[in-house]
Formats: C-alpha cells, sequence, structure tokens
C-alpha cells in the first residue's frame, strides 16, 4: 500500500488532544447563538477524547456510537460498506460482492462487541436535542455516514458532522447525513487522517473508557 511521505506542511495538529481543543471552539462558535440542548456521541477510539473536548466547551452528555467499515477478508483496508452496532447499514453503490451479507455480519458484530467495553455511558437521547457526531478525521465518510443515519432514527433536532479533518470532496456528500458539518481542514492531496496529525497513536481501550468516565463525572 502506497505511504505517503510526510512533509513538515502536511501537519495540522499536534496530537488527538490538540484536535480536540480546537474542533471544541469551532462548534462552541456554532453553538453560541442557539438555544438549544446538546448531546456529543464519539465514534471510539478515535474520536473519544476529540468528542470529550467538545463535551466539556458545552457542559453536556458524551456518548458513544458505533460503527464498522464492511470490508472485504482479502482486502480489510477498503471499506465496501459500514454497519453500526444497532443494525444500520450504509452499502457503497459501485459494489457488487457475493459474501456481502457474511462481511456485513462480521462487521456488526466487532461493533457489539465494541460497543459492549463501553459499559459506563450516560442514559440519554438524542430526541429533541442537536446531536454532535465526532471523530478524529474522515476518510471515506462510510463510518461516520452510517452513524448519522443511525442517530436520525432518535429524531433529533439537528446532527452535526464534526471532525477535525476531511478530504474536501465528502464534504457535500456528508451534508446528505448530517445538517451541519463543521470540519477545521479540508487539505489536499488527503491520503490519510494520521497524515495531518505530529503524533497519531492507536488509542487504548482504557484512555477510550477514562475520557467518557471524565464527562460523567462533571
Amino acid at each position: 500500500m502506497f505511504s505517503p511521505q510526510l512533509s513538515p506542511d502536511a501537519i495540522l495538529f499536534d496530537d488527538r488532544a490538540d484536535a480536540g481543543r480546537q474542533l471544541a471552539q469551532l462548534v462552541l462558535k456554532e453553538a453560541q447563538s442557539l438555544d438549544a440542548s446538546y448531546i456529543v456521541y464519539a465514534l471510539p477510539r478515535g474520536g473519544v477524547g476529540i468528542g470529550a473536548a467538545i463535551a466539556e466547551a458545552l457542559h453536556c452528555p458524551l456518548d458513544i456510537l458505533v460503527a464498522k467499515k464492511v470490508t472485504r477478508p482479502q482486502d480489510p483496508e477498503l471499506a465496501i460498506g459500514a454497519v453500526t452496532a444497532d443494525g444500520q447499514v450504509l452499502r457503497s453503490l459501485n459494489v457488487r460482492l457475493s459474501g456481502w451479507q457474511e462481511a456485513l455480519e462480521r462487521a456488526q458484530t466487532k461493533a457489539k462487541e465494541q460497543l459492549e467495553q463501553f459499559r459506563d455511558r450516560p442514559d440519554v437521547t438524542a430526541s429533541g436535542k442537536i446531536a454532535i457526531l465526532v471523530d478524529d478525521g474522515i476518510a471515506t465518510g462510510m463510518t461516520i455516514s452510517v452513524a448519522a443515519k443511525a442517530l436520525r432514527e432518535q429524531q433529533p433536532q439537528e446532527i452535526w458532522i464534526c471532525a477535525p479533518v476531511a478530504p474536501a470532496e465528502l464534504i457535500k456528500r456528508l451534508y446528505e447525513y448530517g445538517d451541519r458539518v463543521l470540519v477545521l481542514a479540508t487539505p489536499e492531496p488527503f491520503f490519510s487522517v494520521s497524515r495531518f496529525y505530529r503524533s497519531f497513536p492507536q488509542v487504548e481501550l482504557e484512555s477510550a473508557i477514562a475520557d467518557l468516565k471524565k464527562t460523567l463525572q462533571t
């Protein structure tokens, strides 16, 4: 797989904490003229710390919404669809795959297993509120779009799709699923989310759980 040489001018964020602070300020600015209640929904694990920064800024609950890519067994990096733990499905229109159902079931099982790891969650609903859906970056848009589709079932007032970075070409498509799209940067060429972070380690489960628990205590 092609891995581009990281150039200094590609760096936008020191780490997820830096990106979270910057994104929280953008969301806060968008929210300041509105009289509304908010709930932040983070895609684990990378989105949880960023979601926590936004929830802290808005003084609102943080919850978890799990979505997984549906992939071909021989190419686990290529998303041919996405599914949430509760079974909302998004399928790439240009994919014809005889093993789709098996691939879908594998992905949903992974989503259910990950959701089970986050046992301490707030008892909240997005109904009538502004639901802020957050990840640490958007590459294909599949997982965050299917997550927004799942949130729409709860009948929120609005859905805001939020991320530090995303490809410019995706923004219009994201408006099919969210009422507002708040992204700090849309650099080209894109290649991958990690390219724009100086430090982008895998988020450990314990760290994500700690971020979620922190918001439960405030």
